[in-house]
């Protein structure tokens, strides 16, 4: 019985965490509603790619969620977990994967903050 109390009050404290940690976060959409600007592409203290976008209540930092991106008529970059870029042969790549995907956003839009929400993950403030 104490066991299951154990487990019962671990899970109730880890789902209290996890619900917390999410109430903060807002969506790239949202704020840009708000009237927030975006600023070019940057890193986080993680190593996260991602835009810093400011506001009157604030700043926060959206993740990039993209895994590749065009830089020109023969070439693309591939990006690491930890932000490296990787520059791949354009032709080779869309031969293999049968032809070009027009999804792909165009690194100098992103470097310059010019980014869709469907290339945006998860916003979280910033502290300090």
């Amino acid at each position: 019985m104490i066991r299951h109390r154990f487990y019962l009050s671990t899970l109730l404290a880890s789902f209290c965490v996890l619900a917390a940690g999410t109430a903060s976060a807002e969506s790239y959409s949202g704020l840009l509603k708000k009237g927030y600007t975006v600023a070019a592409m940057s890193h986080a203290k993680s190593g996260s790619m991602g835009w810093v976008l400011s506001g009157k209540d604030g700043k926060h930092f959206c993740k990039a969620k993209f895994g590749m991106a065009v830089i020109d008529s023969k070439t693309l970059v591939s990006f690491l977990p930890s932000g490296k870029m990787i520059k791949l042969d354009r032709v080779v790549f869309e031969e293999s994967v049968g032809g070009p995907d027009p999804s792909l956003p165009n690194l100098a839009d992103l470097k310059a903050g010019r980014v869709e929400p469907r290339h945006v993950g998860s916003c979280v403030p910033l502290r300090g």
